[in-house]
């Protein structure tokens, strides 16, 4: 890949990592500057309309777009409508794979009642029974894979953080090797940001990782997508998938994160605004945009399908 350096970038570990203004304490801003910066050349020749059809976890789904794992949203709002289920419901319909993070074990099966496959992220809890628990109980109600926030550990407070005044903790290296071996689904480590944690996570058996800073939970993190290329390959030959997440706010940001090496990846905080303001019919356009922005950019690239992407036609650049 093609890298030039200006003046408005901060020398990172792997190259140069724009940033707006000031240092790169905001991982969302890095992150969002990062994806902007990689630019794509055209391969217009031979190009053909693209399969966007996707195989996750053995089952084929219509595209490489995943639900990215929402918590705390089960509310029910003015109108009635219930965000979560909504979601969940517009997945099942699209045939698209959701996740749901921290929920209760009532919620979360309301939330999948209507029969979508789902992957249930839990978060490190320190009661190291609530998560066995709650991996039993997904199974029970039909999860495609389970998994945990690897990266949900510390508080703003230096100390374990304790959303809902639930206590987390540590997640040991051996701790995820039980929970592994707990699941009879596939199991996920998600908030993988280094090689370090990617083969750690192969080491205990999970099937996936998913490459993420959760939001800009850890000050100064790299972009995912900058450290994608290298769990990549460092992964190569496992049979693990391997997904990212973090300002995937657009089909175009999705083919860029595709092409640097994930097999399947995860719009968040993007898709957020047309849920909560107009639901269902809001989400459904906004994936649809999503999708066909990925299949006008693999149409220019002549990439045919989700098997296919090549990361040479990116290039780092000033804009």
């Amino acid at each position: 890949m093609i890298m030039e350096e200006n003046n408005n970038v901060w020398p990172g570990p792997k190259g140069m990592i724009p940033v707006t203004s000031g240092r790169p304490s905001d991982a969302n801003v890095t992150t969002r500057n990062y994806l902007d910066q990689i630019l794509v050349e055209m391969r217009a020749i031979d190009a053909t309309m693209p399969d966007l059809s996707t195989e996750i976890f053995g089952r084929k789904y219509s595209t490489p777009l995943m639900m990215p794992a929402f918590s705390h949203l089960n509310k029910v709002l003015k109108d009635g409508r219930k965000p979560m289920n909504e979601y969940s419901e517009v997945a099942n319909e699209m045939n698209i794979l959701n996740w749901i993070g921290m929920e209760s074990d009532e919620d979360y099966a309301d939330i999948v009642s209507c029969g979508v496959p789902t992957v249930r992220i839990i978060k490190p809890f320190m009661d190291h029974n609530l998560i066995l628990e709650q991996i039993a109980f997904a199974e029970s109600h039909g999860a495609v894979a389970v998994g945990i926030d690897i990266d949900h550990v510390p508080g703003k407070n230096g100390q374990y953080d304790a959303p809902d005044g639930m206590p987390l903790g540590p997640v040991l290296f051996e701790d995820l090797k039980r929970y592994v071996k707990a699941a009879h689904v596939p199991f996920v480590a998600k908030g993988v940001l280094s090689v370090h944690d990617a083969l750690k996570c192969r080491e205990a058996g999970c099937r996936a990782v998913l490459v993420s800073h959760h939001h800009g939970r850890l000050p100064y993190a790299l972009p995912p997508v900058a450290i994608l290329p290298d769990i990549k390959k460092a992964l190569k030959g496992s049979g693990m998938q391997i997904f990212c997440d973090c300002h995937i706010d657009s089909g175009y940001d999705a083919y860029k994160a595709l092409a640097m090496g994930a097999d399947a990846v995860a719009p968040g905080r993007s898709i957020l605004a047309p849920l909560l303001k107009t639901g269902k019919d809001g989400l459904i356009d906004k994936l649809n945009k999503m999708n066909n922005e990925l299949k006008e950019m693999m149409l220019y690239t002549g990439i045919k399908n989700t098997r296919l992407f090549d990361p040479t036609v990116l290039h780092r650049t000033k804009l």
